[in-house]
This record gives structure tokens, sequence and C-alpha cells, in this order.
């Protein structure tokens, strides 16, 4: 990854005005604006596209045609941009067990970073989804981070250290990592299999995620739920291609990607939901 950024439009594109000194402050905002706008998002492998993880690619994807992307996607830009900034940030890898306890015994399949910042190091990670951060949290094992969204923990230590959010009154482990650092050519093969293999979530389901001030958009497939802190969350499902097609472009601000690709995909995931279009 030898080439530069375009801070411009990564900061065009996030609504970014500030210092841009090398500051926990500066980190706290760009990851605060960032999963905000720039949605995670999974259309290209849904539909048998390339997710190309060099950076004039990312680049374009992201922010000159207004798509998303996933951990990878998210977080080589974020990296590259902090860099940018003349911030010292590695790439780490992790096994999420969200859901799935036993991804402990596999391979790492996610991507986040650590950033040291005057003596101490944080982890950033804006590409979990409907679970991802929206402030860097300080590598310090047991301690509470509240963030904008959620109150998160670290626990364990080195080597493996464990992220936890706080659901409805209990800590849920999301993913396991340790902090060896990782090139960007690390992230082509794990991201190679999320994205072809016929049994990766990514290809099967329909996956779309925002985290704006004060709540959490989420859809799986046709469902579509809103998290707002301290109240009950909200889920409609929907019934049809034009609400799906409404909802990505508008919700989630996605550029979609051409109808006749789209939506034969689209009627797939609402047959597999069990609608039937009329």
């Amino acid at each position: 990854m030898s080439q530069k950024v375009s801070l411009n439009a990564y900061f065009e594109r996030i609504g970014f005005a500030g210092s841009i000194a090398p500051t926990l402050a500066t980190l706290e905002l760009i990851h605060a604006l960032h999963p905000a706008v720039i949605p995670f998002e999974n259309l290209n492998p849904l539909l048998g596209l390339p997710v190309n993880l060099d950076l004039p690619s990312i680049e374009k994807k992201l922010l000159t045609e207004k798509r998303g992307g996933y951990c990878f996607e998210h977080n080589l830009l974020l990296m590259a941009v902090l860099r940018e900034l003349d911030f010292s940030v590695r790439g780490l890898a992790a096994r999420v067990v969200w859901f799935d306890p036993t991804a402990i015994d596999r391979p790492p399949t996610h991507m986040l970073l650590a950033v040291d910042i005057g003596g101490a190091s944080y982890v950033a990670d804006v590409g979990f989804g409907g679970l991802t951060l929206t402030a860097p949290l300080k590598l310090k094992a047991e301690a509470e981070q509240p963030t904008p969204h959620d109150t998160f923990r670290l626990t364990g230590g080195e080597p493996d250290w464990t992220l936890e959010a706080r659901i409805e009154g209990e800590w849920k482990p999301l993913y396991v990592f340790d902090t060896i650092e990782h090139s960007p050519d690390y992230y082509e093969a794990p991201n190679l299999s999320l994205s072809t293999d016929p049994d990766s979530r990514f290809r099967t389901e329909l996956r779309a995620a925002l985290s704006p001030p004060g709540k959490r958009l989420a859809l799986r497939n046709n469902r579509f739920t809103t998290h707002i802190a301290g109240e009950p969350s909200e889920s409609r499902l929907l019934t049809s291609v034009a609400e799906l097609r409404e909802l990505l472009s508008g919700t989630f601000g996605i550029q979609l990607p051409p109808a006749g690709l789209l939506d034969p995909r689209l009627e797939v995931i609402l047959a597999d939901a069990g609608v039937t279009e009329v």
C-alpha cells in the first residue's frame, strides 16, 4: 500500500472538519464519523463481484462510488488515513466468536487496528457491522469503556485479548485477537475466502449496518432493525425488491449496483425468507 490516500475525499465523505494533529481527540472524532456515514455492506460478495483490497480500489468504492464494504475495506482505509496523519498504526487480526464460539479454533477472519498515542495503545475498528466500535478503546484489561453507542470491555491480555459488549445487561464476547502486526497482504487470503466461499455468510446473506448518532441501523436479509440506546429495538420485515432497494439507497446511502445484477439476488433473498412478491 504505497499509494497515498486522498484525505480530502475521505474528510468530505465522513464530514470531518477539525484538527488533524495525531491526537486521541482526532482519532475519536474520525472514529465516530466513519461508521455513521460509510455503511457496512456485503453487496459485492453477495453478487459474486470481487472485493479488491488495494487502496485505489477501496477509495473508489467507499469514497467515490458512495458504497460501503466489510472489515478489510473499512479498516485498511482507516489505517491509510491515520498513517497519512502521522499516527502510529498496526493492522491486527481477530477470530470472530460472536454467535460462533467454535471460531476460536479457526484462522482469523476479521481485521482491526491498534493505534499508539502518547505511550498508550488503543483498539480502533470501524468495520464490525451492527456492533462496530464508534470510539477507540484503550488496550486495557477489564475496564468498562463506554462509547457513543454501547459499552465495551477488553478481557485477557497477552497473547489473547477478547472484545466484549454489554448487551441487555450481559457481557457477550465478539472477537478474540492478539497484538501481532500484519501487513496488508496478510488479509488477502481471509478476504478471498469470505468473499468467494459458497458457504460464507457474506455470499448467502444480505447485510448492511450504519451507526449514526444515537442509534444503530441493521439489515439482515429482509429484516431491518433500529436500535436506540435505552429503548426497545424496533424491527420490520421488508416484502419487496423495491422496499429493499429504497432502504439500501435511502437509509444506508448506498449507491446501488445495476438493477439487472442486484434485483435478481434480492428476489432470492426474499424467496429464502418465505416472501413471494405478487
